[in-house]
């Protein structure tokens, strides 16, 4: 067979391939169509004004290009809400003097993922990521790319948990 006729054979098996795997290595249950993401309201005793609207676009982002569900404001075949419960900044390290030489900033989010196609695979969890920096950094300004790194790892721990059944 030719090489043209081998990759017209290559794309007729894959488009023939329906069902719940996609190129990012989520396993998408058949039948499910739409996902919906839920604002992560904020809980913590420390609140970051942008957090939550981040965390939710985030993941929605996440889902969207990732995934081909579509995202819905309604009740989704796959449902993603929470609320974050830590944001905290606190001393991780002391130089050689006991001083404070480095801090850590740990984000903790509770979340719910309810799969309507599967029960078996809904999950209630909460997932906490840090970053430090050095104390001899005004905190206001690292936060909002410390903050940004964050919520990019929670995200992807969540989709994981979610859609990725390795």
């Amino acid at each position: 067979m030719a090489i043209g006729g081998q990759w017209l054979l290559m794309c007729w098996l894959l488009a023939g391939c329906t069902g719940g795997y996609s190129f990012t290595g989520a396993s998408i249950p058949p039948g499910a169509k739409t996902i919906s993401v839920a604002t992560f309201p904020n809980y913590a005793a420390t609140v970051n004004p942008q957090l939550s609207q981040k965390l939710t676009d985030e993941l929605m982002q996440m889902f969207s290009s990732q995934t081909p569900l579509s995202v819905t404001t309604g009740e989704g075949d796959l449902q993603v809400s929470g609320e974050i419960t830590g944001y905290d900044t606190r001393a991780s390290a002391l130089s050689s003097s006991d001083e404070v030489s480095m801090n850590r900033l740990t984000v903790t989010i509770k979340v719910r993922f309810t799969n309507n196609i599967d029960h078996e695979a809904d999950f209630e969890q909460s997932f906490s990521r840090y970053r430090d920096y050095a104390a001899s950094q005004d905190f206001s300004s690292v936060e909002s790319s410390l903050v940004g790194e964050i919520v990019t790892e929670l995200c992807e721990d969540i989709f994981n948990k979610a859609v990725v059944n390795w």
